[in-house]
């Protein structure tokens, strides 16, 4: 991941409703979930979701696609494994840093 990916997505999710959002959509699974129930269970009006999701779109965080009438969001997790990935690229300095298991 380049940093002007890393600086999008981590701006992206630096906004608490858009935070959620994310959340909610990474416990829904590759399923996704549609954007009315997105609004319903975070309390949000249509305008302020298509808003937020927009964002998480164009960050790369989440995709959309069409089910019928409805349409379908959920996380993109190769994109957030990548983000995860570039924040520990380097960490402890290549040591194994995970806390040892007793």
């Amino acid at each position: 991941m380049e940093t002007t990916q890393a600086v999008q997505s981590l701006g992206a999710l630096a906004q608490e409703t858009r935070l959620g959002i994310f959340r909610l959509l990474v416990q829904a699974g590759p399923e996704g979930m549609a954007a009315g129930q997105i609004g319903e269970k975070l309390d949000l009006p249509p305008a302020t979701l298509s808003f937020h999701l927009a964002g998480l779109t164009r960050a790369g965080l989440a995709q959309s696609r069409q089910e019928g009438r409805f349409v379908i969001y959920s996380a993109d997790f190769q994109a957030m494994i990548a983000l995860v990935g570039f924040l520990s690229e380097n960490c402890c300095g290549g040591r194994d840093c995970a806390p040892a298991v007793s």
